[in-house]
């Protein structure tokens, strides 16, 4: 993997030169046990997009970092109006990374997870008609798919009402998907957080001021607020910040674990 875009450690320890890609990967790593990963861009004022997307905050050394995390995980979680608005395709990865999957013991290609209550999905849509790997959705229990959703993706259905998302995480994970990664949206990631089921944050902040209308990476109800460390603050030489906050390992709830009432 090439050096690419040049991001440097500012903290802790500073480094001398430009991250490679494995030093990269090194340093956002994978967990020892279940764990979700959260990534969102934003401006410096808080805003998630321009112009409605996500894309017109993100440079090339977001992207980078983008790739890497990807590369990182079991499962991509994302929620239906993302993946509608931003036009999901199939997750796919280069050669290299999927080399360095191969050689840490894993698929190719990580699993596309689509959160979506009322499966108002098209299975004609990329990320599900070309995946490489047959996606999974999760979904409330009376939900009806569309005429074939089923021939490409599979459904789990985790709650009567609403998607259980601790239950849907939990079912993941006897699937074999035990690091998990969130690329939103604000909803999901609102609702992850008042679930209590988010370990990590991975944030980049762009050196840009979006001005009022545009939302923040979070939405939904208010829930109370969680200790999150930051761990690390990488800088690439267009201005933006990555960010990499994470909860204490004995701050994580048991694997599975459905949240306190």
């Amino acid at each position: 993997m090439s050096v690419g875009s040049p991001v440097s450690r500012v903290w802790p320890a500073p480094a001398t030169g430009p991250l490679t890609d494995p030093e990269l990967a090194a340093l956002y790593g994978r967990a020892d046990r279940p764990h979700l990963r959260v990534n969102f861009v934003s401006s410096v004022d808080g805003a998630v997009t321009l112009d409605g997307y996500s894309a017109g905050l993100s440079g090339e050394p977001d992207k980078r970092v983008f790739g890497l995390l990807r590369m990182l995980c079991d499962g991509l979680v994302v929620a239906a109006g993302t993946l509608r608005h931003e036009g999901y395709r199939a997750v796919r990865l280069s050669e290299p990374r999927r080399a360095w999957r191969r050689a840490n013991g894993l698929t190719d290609y990580p699993t596309l997870v689509v959160v979506s209550g009322s499966l108002d999905l098209d299975p004609a849509q990329g990320a599900f008609a070309d995946a490489p790997v047959r996606p999974v959705v999760l979904t409330r229990d009376d939900a009806t798919p569309p005429p074939g959703l089923t021939d490409v993706a599979d459904l789990v259905r985790c709650g009567p009402d609403r998607v259980d998302l601790a239950a849907g995480l939990a079912e993941l994970r006897r699937g074999g998907l035990g690091q998990l990664l969130c690329e939103g949206g604000p909803h999901l990631f609102g609702a992850l957080t008042a679930a209590d089921l988010v370990d990590e944050l991975c944030l980049t902040v762009a050196p840009l001021l979006a001005g009022g209308g545009p939302g923040r990476i979070s939405a939904g109800d208010a829930s109370a607020p969680r200790r999150l460390p930051l761990r690390h603050v990488l800088a690439a030489e267009d201005g933006a910040l990555m960010l990499r906050y994470a909860r204490d390992a004995d701050d994580a709830p048991p694997a599975g674990a459905a949240p306190a009432a």
